[in-house]
């Protein structure tokens, strides 16, 4: 195959993946929260269970007027919602989906993939400062905090089974998981996957948002698509996330028929874990800046530095 085409079909997955799936995960959100929380709006528009309801959301988005702040810094306004969006792309590119499926398999890849999800911290504080707006501010101040110090025991928990798998490579930790890390790694992984939730500030971790408090923190003055390109680069995050906790803590393609059915069990798995990211939504109110802070530093950081530290014991010892 010339390397012109293979590269073409490699940007068109990445882009499918990066536009598709987000998309059925937030039209299984507004289905989910529907049903859970006895919504009716969301099961009315085109007709039959509201199938069309995420489209009704995209054409909203679109008429809205597209409203900049008279002293907002304007270059750094409009960009803010593309910095946010643009780390989860290079994270889709390798994040392996089946057997030699991944767009760029890199001897590194888990080590890139943490330093890019660092860049949503920038996003955030270019949307606060170039707001002009005292709530964005200060949900920009509340977002740094948040992401600066979950960032750790993401890290970590990264470490523990990076370490166990010998490799930093995403394809060749799926390769040396075994079905007993399952228990070994399982305080890691829970760390991770938290750590992720608050990486990404959903609920209960959406102080910098806090709408009974800050309007909606960073997000306040932003209107039209650019609003909805936080949304999507929301709905992104909550993929990244569930495939990321896939990849490293749940095997990823491994399952029956692995060989030809890799993919589906990867993505079937990332299903699994997104429904649980919008199902606690719906069940946990928002913490405190205080219960956030102290959940951080004395359960998970404590909990994901012994996981390391079993994790070298038990490496020391096989």
């Amino acid at each position: 195959m010339p390397l012109w085409l293979d590269l073409l079909i490699r940007v068109a997955a990445v882009m499918a993946g990066f536009l598709v799936l987000p998309l059925v995960v937030g039209q299984a959100e507004h289905k989910v929260m529907a049903h859970m929380q006895g919504r009716v709006g969301p099961m009315y528009a085109g007709a039959f269970h509201g199938w069309a309801q995420l489209i009704a959301d995209g054409v909203k988005f679109v008429q809205k007027e597209d409203i900049t702040p008279h002293d907002a810094d304007r270059t750094v306004f409009r960009l803010a919602p593309i910095v946010a969006l643009f780390p989860y792309l290079v994270v889709v590119m390798t994040i392996p989906i089946g057997p030699g499926l991944v767009a760029q398999s890199l001897d590194i890849g888990l080590f890139l993939v943490l330093a890019v999800l660092g860049i949503g911290v920038v996003a955030v504080l270019m949307s606060a400062w170039a707001s002009a707006n005292k709530y964005s501010l200060l949900g920009g101040v509340r977002g740094a905090a948040q992401l600066l110090g979950y960032e750790l025991p993401l890290v970590l928990a990264a470490a523990s089974v990076a370490m166990a798998a010998g490799t930093l490579s995403l394809p060749g930790i799926v390769q040396a998981w075994q079905p007993w890390w399952l228990i070994w790694q399982a305080p890691a992984g829970l760390v991770f996957f938290i750590a992720g939730l608050a990486e990404i500030r959903r609920p209960p971790f959406d102080m910098p948002i806090a709408d009974s408090e800050l309007v909606f923190g960073y997000m306040t003055e932003y209107t039209g698509l650019r609003f909805a390109f936080f949304l999507l680069a929301e709905y992104v995050g909550i993929v990244v996330i569930a495939a990321l906790t896939t990849v490293l803590f749940l095997g990823g393609w491994h399952g029956p028929m692995e060989d030809q059915l890799g993919w589906l069990w990867t993505l079937l798995k990332i299903g699994a874990l997104s429904f649980v990211i919008i199902w606690l939504r719906v069940t946990y109110p928002r913490l405190r800046e205080d219960q956030l802070q102290r959940l951080c530093w004395l359960v998970l950081v404590p909990v994901a530095l012994a996981q390391l530290v079993l994790t070298v014991a038990v490496k020391a010892l096989t």
